[in-house]
């Protein structure tokens, strides 16, 4: 009798411990846990050891932590009828765990597919250069959206980075040569834009010349000095009518102020 009751005893001691060691639950810093009584939600608990009422309570287990999702290549059409493949990477991490888990099923799928879908959409209206150029502005739109979408689910998209934009061989020769056409544009541009500034000082030293004879003499002189300083044994240069004419009438004046 004494036996049976040892018996009875050691096996009511063992379903105890085992029913105490269903009831608690260690959660850890970055975790929580949605609590389901007799299915319908309770609270949310964590970190640290929490209690659970065996049969009557169920609990699942939510990450908090950022996750890092790939997203893979799709097919856009760009605004101007270019088909491209782009690829991208999603940040996002849980903020509300009850609402992860009781409005929608599976987040982290439902998310994936939601950030593929918008990214066609968004892309799919603004032209290839502007994909190629303006990543940054694109990234913030497509984040926008999907923050704003996913709020509902107890999500937050805390950034969203294009990876890869590929083009067709075609594509991208086609890209090469309006490239090289518009560095020959800017070329030709910036040398039309010397020609014009070199013909303006011309003129306007020119225009100086005009109101400043004897600067312009000075000049032919200082021409003079320059061609003289070369190595040749003969130097032929003419002389300008007016200038002689000064010389001859120089004397005439003198003469005059003298009388």
């Amino acid at each position: 009798m004494f036996y049976d009751f040892n018996i009875g005893l050691t096996v009511l001691l063992v379903i105890a411990v085992v029913i105490v060691a269903n009831a608690l639950r260690i959660l850890r810093e970055y975790q929580r846990g949605v609590v389901f009584t007799l299915g319908r939600f309770t609270s949310v608990k964590g970190p640290g050891l929490i209690f659970v009422i065996p049969i009557l309570q169920q609990i699942v287990r939510v990450d908090l932590r950022t996750v890092t999702m790939d997203v893979p290549s799709q097919d856009v059409i760009s605004r101007d009828n270019v088909s491209v493949k782009v690829s991208a990477v999603i940040y996002f991490r849980v903020v509300a765990p009850d609402k992860a888990i009781i409005q929608v099923e599976r987040y982290l799928e439902a998310t994936s597919q939601l950030a593929q879908t918008t990214l066609r959409a968004v892309l799919g209206k603004h032209d290839l250069d502007e994909m190629l150029s303006e990543r940054e502005k694109l990234n913030l739109d497509i984040q926008k959206i999907l923050d704003s979408q996913t709020d509902s689910w107890g999500v937050k998209v805390t950034n969203v980075e294009i990876k890869h934009i590929d083009l067709n061989d075609s594509m991208v020769r086609a890209i090469a040569r309006q490239a090289e056409a518009e560095r020959e544009r800017r070329a030709k541009v910036i040398h039309a834009e010397g020609e014009r500034q070199a013909a303006q000082a011309l003129a306007d030293a020119a225009q100086v010349l005009s109101e400043q004879p004897a600067a312009l003499q000075l000049r032919y002189l200082q021409t003079l000095t320059q061609v003289a300083g070369d190595k040749s044994s003969t130097l032929v240069f003419p002389v300008p009518v007016d200038l002689i004419d000064r010389l001859i009438k120089a004397p005439e004046q003198d003469s005059k102020k003298v009388s």
